[in-house]
């Protein structure tokens, strides 16, 4: 099941507030509790058994690790619980591209395991790490409850795509939160928000990457390679920062408070600036658990970069087991090396729209590598974007895109800025009177149920609502 579902927003989600308000305070994490464990369950009901594993178990060495008796036997049980959520992870994400790799390099014939991927177990298995890593490191308190650990895990909002919420960031939230009608009505607005750029850009914008992606290089003119790229780019932002502005305002509606997960990364300067804004809690976890451990910046020049090339390739390789994925880590941790090295004293010294365009270009020839499915492609792809491909600079194709879907992605353009919140700003400084008035109060009320009516006439007469970090 996702948000942006008829079956989620008109049957479950009501079902479940209704159910939550309804209890008494004892009650209502046990309320989120089974629905959080329904809502996995909604698709394939026997992948909640992983998840419920991988509670228990982190549950246990969490234990285990805080009785340790000396700083040996609390090492000992933390390395354990890393390795045994890494196996976890390996057997059901990477099994078959290790088995498919071994196989072409020794030439061997090993059966190669056909596993489907659980619905979010890279986001539930890195939330749960976290968790007993700062218990190790005493950065958060032992959780005894074994149900309060599992709503953490388990919470719906953001079980299946994030964002990676800390355990140190919502404990006291899980026993002890503040529910208030100027907390649930922001949830809201910032649900409808994210249902927007999910259902109303991302998906039929998406389908205009998706079709252009499908073309062999023969039928791509660069004209229309660009537009795919874009689209792509615009597809994959309102996609996910949807989901995660779908989650925080569920969240919200609940009481919760999740930090931000993406901060208008189009209008970086820098890639290194990009990945501050864009997923910021995949970012700051490889950080804290991968880059920090290491050394971080404490160490020689030269193993620093060593550590960013290890922190990149590991995200990239997070995002899936593909080669494609491998590599597109490793170009950002060669970019981000190269501006930590010199590359960003040079930008800072040019023009601030030429650093904007560095930052889209690159990120525009990242997100080849990302979207298509071998090197082959993604190299062809690369050579018609800049006309060394076997088709013209521009066709019918491109034409037809350009006519059919320019306002969508000049709309998409103006909505992954802070134009919007800038002019509300404007507006409350310049027109306070205005903007806390109840005449804008209603027609912000009239734009949010406008959305809304759009979302469910596109959710009924389209069928295209894929998610793409649902494959992650």
């Amino acid at each position: 099941m996702v948000f942006s579902n008829l079956v989620f927003l008109f049957i479950f989600l009501p079902a479940v507030l209704f159910l939550y308000y309804l209890s008494p305070k004892a009650g209502k994490n046990y309320i989120l509790l089974l629905a959080s464990l329904l809502f996995y369950a909604w698709g394939e009901p026997v992948y909640v058994l992983i998840m419920l594993g991988s509670i228990c178990m982190n549950y246990l060495f969490a234990r285990l690790l805080d009785q340790g008796k000396n700083a040996f036997q609390r090492k000992f049980w933390l390395v354990v619980s890393i390795i045994a959520n890494l196996f976890v992870l390996g057997i059901f994400k990477y099994a078959g591209f290790f088995m498919e790799n071994v196989n072409k390099l020794f030439h061997t014939v090993f059966p190669v395991p056909e596993i489907a991927l659980p619905i979010g177990i890279s986001f539930f298995t890195f939330q749960a790490m976290s968790y007993v890593i700062d218990v190790y490191r005493k950065d958060a308190v032992l959780q005894k409850n074994l149900f309060d650990l599992a709503l953490y895990i388990s919470l719906f909002p953001q079980l299946v795509a994030g964002p990676i919420v800390r355990y140190q960031t919502v404990a006291d939230q899980i026993t002890d939160r503040i529910h208030d009608w100027a907390l649930f009505e922001s949830g809201v607005k910032r649900f409808l928000i994210g249902l927007f750029k999910k259902v109303l850009i991302a998906n039929p914008i998406g389908l205009v990457a998706d079709e252009i992606f499908a073309l062999s290089g023969g039928d791509l003119s660069t004209g229309t390679a660009w537009i795919g790229v874009m689209a792509y780019a615009l597809q994959i932002y309102f996609d996910f920062s949807g989901y995660s502005d779908m989650a925080i305002g569920l969240g919200r509606m609940f009481g919760f408070k999740f930090l931000e997960n993406f901060n208008y990364p189009y209008i970086a300067q820098s890639v290194t600036d990009f990945w501050r804004r864009w997923h910021i809690s995949l970012s700051s976890w490889f950080r804290d658990y991968v880059y920090i451990p290491l050394g971080g910046n404490r160490v020689r020049p030269w193993k620093i970069y060593c550590n960013l090339f290890i922190v990149w390739t590991l995200t990239g390789f997070w995002h899936g087991a593909s080669w494609t994925f491998l590599v597109w880590g490793f170009y950002y941790g060669v970019l981000i090396a190269l501006e930590r090295l010199f590359l960003g004293k040079l930008l800072a010294k040019l023009y601030r729209p030429l650093r904007h365009l560095y930052l889209l270009f690159i990120v525009m020839i990242g997100w080849v590598f990302f979207r298509a499915d071998d090197f082959s492609y993604s190299f062809d792809y690369i050579q018609t974007l800049f006309g060394f491909g076997q088709g013209a600079l521009f066709d019918n194709r491109t034409l037809y895109y350009l006519n059919d879907y320019f306002w969508l992605i000049l709309l998409g353009m103006v909505v992954a800025t802070p134009i919007v919140p800038w002019l509300g700003k404007q507006m409350e400084k310049y027109m306070p009177s205005f903007y806390h008035s109840i005449v804008f109060q209603v027609l912000q009320t009239v734009v949010f149920m406008i959305l809304f009516a759009g979302v469910i006439m596109m959710l009924v007469y389209s069928t295209y609502n894929t998610f793409i970090y649902f494959r992650f």
